[in-house]
């Protein structure tokens, strides 16, 4: 049986779940016991929230300032839409996988709805919440910087998505009006928990979709036939934190990459052939041949696109939809110069 994936947000329902009592029924509601902590603990973790609830949105959400919890719910469904169709708006909003998704609520009819429609949303009982904080999927590995402030980046973009949204021209305008600084450097130590992190968590925009624990890392920054590339990115609103990996193996005549991908939080911007031209160019400069490995993992199609983008081709086709790309690196674009590209 294939291994659940960790989880990115618990969405949660309210009523016999988050809180004791049904809230149109009765106004003095109270928390479960240890709910406040477990949301906040989670939230700790870089594990987001939000809510799918049929409840009039306006109580519910005085409610939960009430309680003080209104500000861990990213783009919160309180409505009385199924909550299969919640979810998938959720889930939009967030650009996350249904596979990466806990489904809580205390009405099996509810769960099952959800379940018939994401199958791989996993419901969870309102019953068992107070053994969350054990869950398997909810404990990752390690918890980085970028993890701790998971929440606040996506309500700076939250802000920037309002801004786009009102903004009058061309999307290039847009992006040049973020004041946007792209952060190229070779891996160290200090970055390999976000690497890894990175490689678990990443799907839409990830090469081979394969993962890399920090030992692994940590065996490639050391060696002289590889590179370890990391890219970061800020913006007027404040940091992405580290969003890209490439692992780069170099032989006699070849750089080969191994691993490429970005956080689908940027993938909007573009900003993944940033880091490809990167590695051509040093490619072009080092006098070898760029190549590439791919496997077709049912979610990374936009990355098969960046690479076609980016003058691709297909070099060598291996069983189960991996393949091998190559780059003449006849034709190697330059950074854009609404971006600013900082290499370290």
């Amino acid at each position: 049986m294939e291994k659940q994936k960790e989880t990115k947000c618990v969405v949660w329902d309210l009523d016999e779940t988050i809180w004791d009592g049904i809230l149109l029924e009765m106004d003095a509601v109270k928390l479960k016991p240890g709910i406040k902590e477990i949301i906040r603990t989670l939230d700790s973790r870089g594990i987001l929230h939000s809510i799918a609830s049929k409840n009039d949105y306006d109580d519910a959400m005085c409610k939960l300032k009430e309680f003080g919890l209104d500000e861990y719910f990213l783009y919160p469904e309180i409505n009385w839409n199924a909550k299969s169709v919640s979810i998938a708006k959720i889930r939009e909003n967030l650009n996350i996988h249904p596979e990466t998704i806990m489904f809580v609520d205390d009405n099996p009819l509810e769960r099952d709805e959800v379940q018939s429609e994401h199958p791989e949303v996993l419901c969870v009982d309102a019953s068992q919440y107070d053994s969350l904080l054990t869950h398997p999927c909810l404990n990752p590995r390690f918890i980085t910087a970028d993890s701790k402030r998971r929440r606040l980046m996506y309500l700076e973009d939250i802000e920037r998505k309002k801004e786009e949204g009102e903004y009058q021209g061309p999307k290039k305008e847009f992006i040049a009006s973020l004041n946007i600084q792209f952060i190229i450097s070779q891996a160290k130590e200090e970055d390999l928990k976000r690497a890894e992190e990175l490689t678990i968590r990443t799907n839409q925009l990830n090469a081979t979709g394969r993962t890399y624990s920090y030992d692994d890392l940590q065996m490639f920054i050391s060696s002289p036939k590889h590179q370890v590339i990391i890219c970061e990115m800020k913006d007027k609103y404040g940091a992405y934190g580290k969003i890209g990996l490439a692992l780069i193996e170099i032989t006699a005549d070849c750089y080969h990459l191994k691993l490429f991908l970005m956080s689908c939080r940027v993938m909007s911007l573009g900003v993944g052939s940033l880091l490809l031209s990167y590695i051509m160019k040093e490619a072009q400069k080092a006098g070898k041949k760029l190549k590439a490995d791919f496997r077709d993992t049912g979610k990374n199609r936009m990355t098969y696109i960046t690479f076609m983008f980016a003058n691709f081709k297909k070099a060598e086709s291996k069983d189960a939809g991996n393949m091998v790309l190559e780059n003449d690196l006849s034709i190697v674009q330059d950074f854009p110069s609404y971006i600013d590209v900082i290499i370290r």
